[in-house]
């Protein structure tokens, strides 16, 4: 045993404890594409392959140490709202930190706003949807603005004086976040004002009003006076806004300043203070006697501004489709790296079990959504893949969504007690995985829509079935599955009621339909017997059948650092 004696005035108080080990490196200076199997796969069964150099050119931006602490800054400095400027005038400023901006910039450099309308070749919101997966597994917040810019697009067109001055700068790859007029910028941003204290996604009960200047009717000018509960993206340049005229709801294109360079009177009241997506800011807003143009037909505003949001929720898709590759490639890479009881946890079969089945989710996923991309693409001259859009993508929001906040805190747990310190990736991811289920219409809202389309336009239905039967004959239990469906589909007595249990097998079945036609093997063959079939619970993550090669799995999922 030692004694005082031994230790001398140089060693007596140790300024180092310990060597750090057994702690794997921050996941950053790689590539996220190149790294990336399943989006590489899809990208080419999905007829975007035409993009592979310059997505592997966004890969390595978005995978990099420096883009990566961009999203830690825009989420660690919340976005601060500044109702009026030291002299006391007006401005309903909101403030953010410049790693917010320098996202905001690099997404509509990319064009990550505009690619898919403006990009010639085929497979367009294919490609966008691959880079707006990669930057959402950055930082989601600034997705918001991005998602609502695009979003407006197919909305505008129904106004097509409104169009022709607005959509060249709303395409535009210049980002300005100057609070001033449109004329003085060359980009601008669109967000979208719907929902009211009382009603939320009921938005025919809206109270706000719109009154006409002079003449009535389409491409004419309101004033609208009332308050939106919630307001996307407050800091964009102009807004898409429903208010009640004498036929119903109708929508407007209102904006931040008015034509003549004066300010218009949308007045924040406050900033929502929001569980995640914190970097993005939300409002509360009152509109007193706020200029706008009504974009198409009158009384009509609802079917206008929802096809804005069919294209947001197809991109609550890809959000947490992304939110789960990144939990993926967060625990692959600490998993592969990290020992315990004398091996590493991905040589482990009872993790391993867990990582291939979040694994197996996160690809089902990205392949659904990469099949509704196609879709999309088509859908302007194939009336089958236009109907598949409409059905696939209630189907897809609901499930993907729905499927992501477990995932996350599975993926918590599989790095343990570090994955929930403040300092690293999960807790944000953890955070945000709830609000694409949420916004954009909730999980009921989806099932619903699933089923007004299912009266409005049959074909949607008959469309999907023949999507899915396409996998008829790939796997026994995908056979199974689809007469399942059939006759669940079949019985049409409290159908609102099984609504949710109708949905998930039908997400169920489209998703296992499209990992066996355009996804790796052994993830289709483990999703089929993990997921179709009354035995199989799916409770919890880590309950996979035996026989599956879960280290083939995992190691095609796991991100090499360059």
């Amino acid at each position: 045993m030692a004694s005082h004696a031994d230790f001398t005035p140089s060693t007596r108080y140790w300024a180092e404890t310990h060597e750090v080990e057994n702690q794997p490196p921050a996941l950053e200076n790689y590539n996220a594409f190149t790294s990336d199997v399943a989006l590489q796969e899809s990208l080419i069964a999905q007829g975007g392959e035409w993009a592979t150099e310059d997505l592997e050119h966004f890969g390595a931006i978005t995978g990099s140490a420096e883009v990566i602490e961009w999203g830690y800054q825009a989420n660690e400095n919340k976005p601060v709202l500044h109702t009026h400027n030291r002299h006391g005038a007006r401005v309903d400023e909101v403030k953010f930190h410049p790693a917010y901006h320098q996202l905001m910039n690099l997404s509509i450099k990319e064009g990550i706003h505009s690619l898919h309308w403006t990009e010639d070749r085929p497979a367009g919101h294919v490609v966008r949807a691959a880079k707006f997966y990669m930057i959402s597994q950055v930082e989601a917040g600034h997705g918001c603005p991005i998602t609502m810019t695009s979003a407006a697009i197919p909305a505008l067109k129904n106004q097509p004086d409104l169009y022709e001055l607005w959509a060249p700068k709303v395409l535009s790859s210049e980002y300005d976040p100057r609070n001033v007029q449109d004329a003085d910028k060359a980009g601008l941003t669109i967000g979208m004002a719907m929902t009211e204290k009382q009603g939320g996604s009921d938005v025919r009960t809206n109270s706000t009003r719109a009154y006409p200047v002079s003449a009535t009717g389409p491409g004419e000018v309101y004033e609208l006076v009332g308050h939106k509960y919630f307001v996307s993206a407050p800091m964009s340049d102009a807004f898409l806004v429903l208010a009640q005229t004498e036929p119903g709801v109708s929508c407007f294109l209102v904006p931040r300043w008015r034509p003549d360079g004066t300010k218009n009177p949308l007045q924040i009241q406050k900033l929502k203070n929001k569980m995640g997506n914190v970097s993005n800011a939300s409002s509360e807003t009152e509109l007193r006697g706020a200029m706008g143009w009504m974009v198409g037909e009158e009384g009509r505003g609802v079917s206008t501004i929802l096809e804005m949001v069919a294209m947001t929720r197809f991109d609550c898709m890809i959000g947490s489709s992304a939110g789960m590759r990144q939990a993926v490639a967060q625990i692959t890479h600490h998993c592969s790296q990290r020992s315990a009881f004398g091996k590493l946890l991905t040589d482990q079969p009872l993790m391993q079990n867990v990582l291939a089945d979040l694994i197996i989710e996160q690809e089902a996923a990205l392949a659904l959504t990469m099949r509704i991309g196609r879709a999309l693409d088509n859908s302007a001259h194939d009336e089958q893949e236009k109907l598949l859009v409409r059905m696939g993508t209630a189907v897809g929001k609901y499930w993907i969504c729905k499927r992501t906040p477990g995932h996350a805190y599975e993926a918590m747990e599989c790095i343990g007690g570090m994955g929930v310190m403040e300092d690293g990736m999960m807790p944000r991811l953890y955070r945000e995985a709830p609000i694409n289920t949420i916004w954009e219409g909730s999980g009921n809202v989806q099932c619903l829509d699933m089923l007004r389309a299912m009266a409005k336009s049959p074909g949607s239905l008959d469309a999907f079935i023949s999507e899915i039967s396409k996998a008829k004959g790939m796997h026994p239990k995908m056979d199974q599955a689809i007469t399942d469906l059939v006759n669940e589909l079949g019985r049409q007595e409290n159908m609102e009621y099984r609504a949710r249990t109708v949905v998930e097998k039908m997400a169920l079945a489209i998703q296992a339909s499209t990992l066996l036609q355009f996804g790796d093997e052994l993830v289709a063959d483990a999703f089929c017997r993990s997921r179709l079939g009354q035995q199989n619970s799916g409770w919890v993550y880590g309950t996979l059948p035996e026989g599956i090669d879960c280290d083939a799995i995992i190691k095609r999922a796991t991100p090499a650092l360059d």
